[in-house]
This record gives structure tokens, C-alpha cells and sequence, in this order.
């Protein structure tokens, strides 16, 4: 279309994925840029350059969510003036669709024979987004490899090369570390994250590493000492509780729901009530100059995402949009989310980490269940994405001061170019009714006269010299002194989520195994409306699920002998 101006590295794939396909008369390209960079135009140019060759009859799009489908289908419109027909799981055929089509990664696991007729009978152009999903030994993986077997052409887009597993994908191998491996270097076309972010395509990112040191304290009084760093400390004389040193888990802790006395109302001064507060002073800090920025929280569990949207419901007032897979119209949650401009954070599990794009997002609260490279990235990905030219704001991130996402964090950071690392002060404030910028100090618009509402700040007294500080400080702004990072579990809080197993001698493999079912069983328990069950259900932990299990098989097998 005439309208569309490509960025410079879209034309320059363009003509590398031409010539290696079509000129060359190759099958797969891949194309690895950073989230945000704008692969779903530079994918949808591609196949309308290949249909004015007369090289394809049609396209295949495989895609993560639904709610991404959809934006294929309105982006390959756009681009090539094609409806393309959503195939969804339910649907029994797509052999007569007669147009392009595109499917999640779940609905094809139904319908490979008929993407297989599709396949063996036009010349097609399959396009796999976000392609680390294809496993070849995982099902979805299975069914690409036979449902698009006989496919023409392949487009691969990523913009997380890696598989923390390290196995091979389908039309695509990795190395050990999980990284790519025998693909020419005719055979794709790479913009990485710091050259997204020097062209203006991305935002720049700044990781706050959220620290802190937790005391078990235990019936006799005694206290287990347990940091990021050194782990769990002095537990050699409570070798009677198996497998503490590996229960006494920082992460397990970090993520533990603290309560007030009334055992109700989510405590602000716990340690994820801390995280909240140093995202909540960013967002506000950001939303005087940015003022639809919005904040993502990343939570491990449905559990813990409803939690920590109470928790920020405490600490600002306002009630966060909650979004998880038994949400009620998850997708039309996302909707609201991104035109509501008034709301301020968004709580998931999962759901965002992947494919969903809401530009106004600028803070991620990262708490998440799986710590893989491959996770983190998806997930930053969700607050790099800029609004356009002029875009001049940030990204950030608060995380527990962990040493695997650290880690993650520093090859991020490394990748940005010294400048980029840097922040710039901002000294004016926008108008969200005329956009106008104002002074930092400013009560009302200069343009408008908007006034501005006065920012709620939380704040916390210094022990040494009683000034006043943000409540999200790492130390005095007055006298330097740092700021104490020490939190006290309880053993029956630390027993409630699985931080330590007492009395259970089960291995790593069981407890991911209650993990998985955790939620689930909860979900049954909770429908129930057994009070009895309800009360046991909040002082088990989800290890105690597979112990259960095993149980209840013993004596059903005992029954039928």
C-alpha cells in the first residue's frame, strides 16, 4: 500500500527474505527482532511482495493467542488488502475456507490433516510466530511438523531466539545453551533489542533489583536467615525437618502473601509490599509526563495475582484489572485495559507475557512462576514497546534481586549502548487534557487550566534522623542512611505456601507436580462452598497435594486387593 512507509530494517529483511526464498528457491527465513520492532508488517510486506511474484496462492498464520490472531488479521488486511479467516479450535474443516487463514498454536492441534490439504494442494507460505513453541518433541511441535510439512515457504519470526531447554524446534535447531544453531547467515535477518532501542523502535530499559533478607522465625524462637545470595543459613540443627535447606526457597518467600494482624487485609510493610511501592512511586512518577502509562504485574499464581491486586488496591485506592485464564472474557479484560486509559495496572498470570500488545505499558512488576531467559524476555518485551517518534520515556522493571534473573537482566543491559543505560532527568509534566507540557512544580496547566492532582506519596521515617522519605527509598535522602531490607516469616506462613515441607520427604519432580495442580485443586475446593475444606485448604501447602494423591491411590488400591 502507498500509504505504508517501511522502517529500514523491514526493507532490508524484505529483500534478504526475497532473495533467499524466492530468488534462491529456499524453504525457511527467520526473522529475530526485538518485540515492538514492528515483525508482524514486516512479515505481512513479505507475503504481499510473494503474491505479486506469483510464488504463493496462500498464507498460514500460527500464532500464540487469540487475542494476537486478531492482530494479525487486522495488520495482513492492512498491508495486502486480504482478509484472512481466524481458524479456532472448534472449527471441524478449513479445506474450503478459500482464503488466507490464521490459528493459534492450539486450534492446529486439531486440524493437521486439513492444514495438510492446504498445504499439499496450493503453494502456501506458512507464517510461525513466536516459533519457540514448536518443540519438535512437544505436541504442538508434532503437529507444525506434519500439518506443514509440504509447505512452499516457511517465515519464522521471533524475537526471543532461545529455548532455556535447548531442543530442537521445528525447521530450526539449538545449541545447549539454547541458542541457534546452522542457519546461514543468508538464511535470516537479526535486529537485537540495543539496535531497536538506538533506532527509536523500542524504549530503553532500567532493572531494579529489589533486595532483601528474610528470618523463619520457628517455635523455640530460633530464626533461619535465608537471602538471594547465601540461601538458607544455620539450618544444620533442624536436620529434622527434611529437605529444608532446598524448601527454604528466597523466591518461595519473596511471593509469600503477609497479611495484617486481622489476617485479612494485605500488609503494605511485607516484602512484595515493598516491591509494590517502588513500582507504584515509578508509575506516578512517569504518569506526569506520560499520562497513560500503565503498569503490568507478572504474578506465579491466580493466588498470588489476586493478591497482589488487593495489595495495590490498599496502597493507592484504586482496583487494578485482574486477567488470568479463568477470568471471565479475559480477552475483552485486555480491551478494556488498553483503552481505559484511566486504569493503572494490570495483574496477570501469564496471559501478557506473550504477544499482547499495549504500548502504554511502562512498568512490570516481575514475580513470575517460570525464571527462564526465554520467559524474561517475553516479558520485558511488553514494556519496550514505544508509541511512536515521540516516545522519549522509559521502561522499568522491579524484580526480586535473584541471581538467575539478575543475571538475564545484565545480558539485557549489555546489549544497550552506554548512552542508552543512562537516564535523562525530566523537568516538565504533560496535560492529560491538552497535552501541553508544563513545569515539574506546575499546580494547573498553563494551556487548560487542568489542575493537576495532587500525587499521593507514601512515606517512611529514617531511623537515624527522622526525615521524611518515599516509602519506595533505598535509603535517606537527607542523611544517607540505607534502609533496612529485613522481613520475618512465620513458620506457619512459610508452611502455608510450600516454603518449607515439614514431615514430607518428597523430591523436586513431586513438588512441581503439586504446584501444577495447586490451582486447580483450590479452584474445585473453593466451588465446593465446604467451609471445613476451604479453612484446611489455606494452611496446606501445595507439596502436601501430591502426598494426598498418593494416599488416596494406596488405599483405592488397597480396596481392590
Amino acid at each position: 500500500m502507498s500509504e505504508l512507509t517501511l522502517r529500514p530494517w523491514q526493507a532490508q529483511a524484505l529483500q534478504k527474505a526475497e532473495s533467499w526464498l524466492v530468488d534462491n528457491g529456499n524453504r525457511h527465513f527467520l526473522i529475530n527482532a526485538a518485540p515492538g520492532a514492528g515483525k508482524t508488517i514486516c512479515a505481512s510486506v513479505i507475503a504481499k511482495q510473494m503474491f505479486k511474484r506469483d510464488v504463493i496462492d496462500r498464507v498460514i498464520v500460527i500464532a500464540p493467542r487469540s487475542e494476537v490472531v486478531k492482530q494479525w488479521g487486522k495488520d495482513f488486511q492492512f498491508v495486502t488488502g486480504k482478509h484472512m479467516t481466524k481458524v479456532t479450535a472448534s472449527d471441524e474443516d478449513v479445506t474450503d475456507y478459500g482464503n488466507d487463514l490464521c490459528a493459534t498454536w492450539h486450534a492446529i492441534e486439531g486440524l493437521s490433516e486439513p492444514f495438510q490439504f492446504v498445504c499439499n494442494n496450493y503453494r502456501t507460505l506458512v507464517i510461525c510466530d513466536e516459533h519457540h513453541h514448536a518443540a519438535v518433541e512437544a505436541a504442538w511441535g508434532e503437529q507444525a511438523g506434519s500439518a506443514f510439512e509440504n509447505a512452499k515457504y516457511t517465515l519464522i519470526l521471533t524475537g526471543t531466539p532461545v529455548r532455556s531447554d535447548g531442543k530442537d524446534t521445528v525447521w530450526l535447531a539449538y545449541d545447549d545453551e539454547g541458542n541457534i544453531i546452522d542457519l546461514p547467515d543468508d538464511a535470516s535477518f537479526t535486529l537485537t533489542y540495543g539496535e531497536a532501542v538506538d533506532r527509536g523502535y523500542c524504549r530503553p530499559i532500567t532493572f531494579h533489583r529489589h533486595e532483601g533478607n528474610f528470618t523463619v522465625t520457628l517455635p523455640d524462637g530460633d530464626g533461619i536467615s535465608v537471602s538471594s545470595k547465601v540461601g538458607a543459613e544455620d539450618a544444620t540443627k533442624y536436620s529434622d525437618v527434611p529437605g529444608l535447606k532446598r524448601a527454604l526457597d528466597f523466591f518461595k518467600l519473596a511471593v509469600t502473601p503477609k497479611y495484617e494482624t486481622d489476617g485479612i487485609t494485605p500488609d503494605p510493610e511485607s516484602y512484595l509490599g515493598s516491591m509494590a511501592a517502588w513500582g507504584i512511586d515509578k508509575l506516578e512518577d512517569l504518569r506526569e509526563t506520560v499520562p497513560t502509562a500503565g503498569g503490568l504485574v507478572i504474578a506465579p499464581t491466580i493466588s498470588i495475582a489476586e493478591y497482589i491486586a488487593e495489595l495495590l488496591e490498599v496502597m493507592t485506592d484504586e482496583k487494578p484489572l485482574v486477567v488470568h485464564n479463568n477470568s471471565a472474557n479475559p480477552e475483552g479484560r485486555i480491551a478494556a485495559f488498553r483503552n481505559n486509559t484511566d486504569k493503572k495496572w494490570l495483574v496477570s498470570v501469564a496471559m501478557i507475557s506473550e504477544g499482547v500488545d499495549i504500548p502504554r505499558l511502562r512498568v512490570l512488576f516481575y514475580v513470575p512462576h517460570a525464571k527462564t531467559e526465554l520467559a524474561f524476555r517475553q516479558s520485558m518485551g511488553r514494556v519496550v514497546r514505544t508509541l511512536g517518534p515521540d516516545d522519549y520515556s522509559r521502561a522499568y522493571v522491579v524484580m526480586p534481586s535473584l541471581e538467575i534473573l539478575e543475571e538475564y537482566a545484565r545480558k539485557v543491559e549489555q546489549e544497550m549502548s552506554p548512552q542508552a543505560r543512562k537516564e535523562k532527568e525530566v523537568v516538565f509534566k504533560v496535560c492529560p487534557i491538552c497535552e501541553t507540557q508544563n513545569p515539574r512544580n506546575a499546580k494547573s496547566c498553563s494551556e487548560c487550566g487542568h489542575e493537576f492532582p495532587q500525587r499521593k506519596t507514601n512515606y517512611r521515617s529514617c531511623p537515624n534522623c527522622e526525615g521524611l522519605n518515599p516509602k519506595s527509598a533505598s535509603s535517606c535522602q537527607h542523611c544517607g542512611q540505607k534502609f533496612s531490607t529485613e522481613f520475618e516469616v512465620s513458620l506457619k506462613e512459610a508452611l502455608r505456601v510450600g516454603a518449607i515441607v515439614r514431615g514430607m520427604d518428597i523430591d523436586e519432580e513431586d513438588v512441581q507436580e503439586s504446584e501444577e495442580m495447586a490451582e486447580d485443586f483450590r479452584e474445585f475446593v473453593l466451588k465446593s462452598g465446604d467451609e471445613n475444606l476451604l479453612r484446611i485448604m489455606r494452611d496446606l501447602p501445595a507439596e502436601a497435594l501430591t502426598r494426598l494423591t498418593q494416599f488416596a491411590e494406596a488405599r483405592k488400591r488397597s480396596k481392590e486387593s
